[in-house]
């Protein structure tokens, strides 16, 4: 009877002491895991961190499907260290004696800088990132429109190679993702000429005998012909304005008298249409070509420039406004400072051209003036000494006086569109009768039911024709 509580007591201090070692009990997993449907455990964590997953049998062998996601390494006979390195979702496999498990461990992507950034600038705003290699994308909603601009410029700019998706949504915003723009170029050239010189000449014969001519070589005068010594001759390229010749003393004046003003206005209407965030152009115009030389070989080819009206633009929808990148440009062939190339005779190109960014909201316009382009020219000649004598000097003399203005606007105007359903379509545009006659059909001379049939003998008509 006395040895039975001694008994007691050893069995006692066996369990206690096996407790205390802890050879043999069981360790509960340290990583909370959850089954999905097909009753495999999924294991969540998130990149850039690790977890510890233990087992209640000792490990022999574990495998990873993709180490680029996760991956896992044994740190004691009953534990597993897993490292989280990207997003995405792959198989953990474990064996033991005689057991099998496996887990799905789901790697999700952390609040990266970019994101924890934009929290702190704009705080209150609901502006989630998700990036990778070659894009981030941002989405979310944001209060005002210079939010939503702002945050995409910062993503710009913390990554240059990767594209930027902006997704975020405003209230209000409209569904449109299509900009039409409405351009109006206007465009007005004034010019004024005034010339003004004088050529006198005489010829051989009559009692003078000889031969003389003045001239400012500035307009044309008349020219030699020597080609008969005993009967010398004058030529006359051009009369200018006014042309006086006395037969008798064999003496002639050739006198240019000019004043000339223009007036050229110009005006064109574009209307182009563009993605959110796509580049659009337009061009009305032309190609001039240009001969280019090929090395050593000299072997010319033709390279065409264009030429015209040009306009570049690329809209950015944000809600109910839109910030357009426009590029507008008129250019013009100008061949008085062309060059001459081979024979080829090679125009050069007046241009005008402005480039802005602009915010605007839907139907709002906005002009682009104030480009004006203002030139003179004089230019001035005077035979010497004749040119300064008094009363008779301005017939040696000869000016010519050019003015030229400018002047161009450019009007803008963007609107959001969307395409039309079939029941919106406005009808096209019809003649008020049909351009064949119905009765002149070939559908309506076939007998039968269709084929070719012999036509019926055709009857005595009313208006007097008599039968074939």
């Amino acid at each position: 009877m006395r040895a039975f509580p001694v008994v007691m007591l050893s069995v006692m201090l066996i369990a206690e002491g096996v407790a205390a070692t802890g050879a043999q009990a069981p360790v509960r997993p340290q990583t909370p895991a959850s089954r999905d449907e097909s009753g495999i455990q999924k294991i969540e964590l998130t990149a850039g961190r690790s977890t510890v997953l233990a087992t209640d049998f000792d490990i022999t062998r574990i495998a990873v499907t993709n180490p680029a996601v996760a991956d896992a390494v044994v740190v004691a006979p009953r534990e597993i260290l897993i490292d989280g390195k990207s997003s995405g979702t792959i198989s953990l496999i474990v064996w033991g004696a005689g057991q099998r498990l496996q887990y799905d461990l789901v790697v999700e992507q952390g609040i990266s800088s970019l994101q924890q950034q934009l929290q702190a600038l704009f705080p209150g705003e609901d502006i989630q990132v998700n990036a990778n290699d070659e894009a981030i994308v941002l989405s979310g909603h944001v209060s005002n429109n210079d939010t939503m601009l702002r945050a995409a410029e910062i993503a710009a700019a913390v990554s240059s190679k990767a594209r930027v998706i902006n997704m975020l949504q405003l209230p209000g915003g409209m569904e449109s993702q299509q900009v039409m723009l409405q351009v109006r170029f206007a465009e007005v050239n004034r010019t004024a000429l005034l010339q003004l010189g004088a050529s006198m000449f005489t010829g051989a014969g009559g009692y003078q005998n000889y031969v003389a001519r003045t001239t400012t070589e500035q307009f044309a005068a008349p020219n030699f012909d020597n080609s008969n010594p005993l009967q010398p001759k004058l030529t006359f390229s051009d009369f200018l304005n006014l042309f006086l010749f006395n037969n008798q003393t064999n003496l002639g004046i050739v006198i240019s008298a000019l004043q000339s003003k223009g007036l050229i206005q110009s005006l064109a209407e574009p209307n182009l249409i563009a993605y959110n965030g796509q580049e659009a152009s337009f061009l009305a115009g032309g190609e001039f070509p240009v001969p280019i030389v090929q090395g050593a070989t000299g072997t010319v080819t033709i390279q065409f420039k264009e030429f015209g009206i040009r306009l570049n633009f690329k809209p950015t929808i944000a809600g109910d406004m839109i910030r357009l990148k426009v590029r507008p440009e008129v250019s013009m062939l100008d061949f008085t400072n062309g060059v001459t190339l081979s024979g080829f005779r090679i125009p050069a190109l007046t241009t005008r051209r402005a480039e802005t960014d602009v915010e605007l909201r839907d139907g709002q316009s906005f002009a682009i003036a104030g480009l004006l382009n203002n030139t003179s020219q004089e230019d001035r000649a005077a035979v010497p000494i004749l040119g300064s004598l008094p009363i008779i000097g301005p017939l040696f003399k000869s000016k010519s006086d050019q003015a030229s203005r400018t002047e161009l606007m450019v009007l803008i105007t963007p609107r959001l569109v969307r395409p039309l359903n079939p029941d919106e379509v406005p009808p096209l545009p019809t003649r008020p009768r049909s351009f064949l006659p119905a009765e002149d059909a070939i559908g309506e001379q076939l007998q039968g039911g269709g084929g070719a049939v012999d036509a019926p003998t055709p009857d005595l008509k009313t208006d007097g024709k008599q039968k074939k």
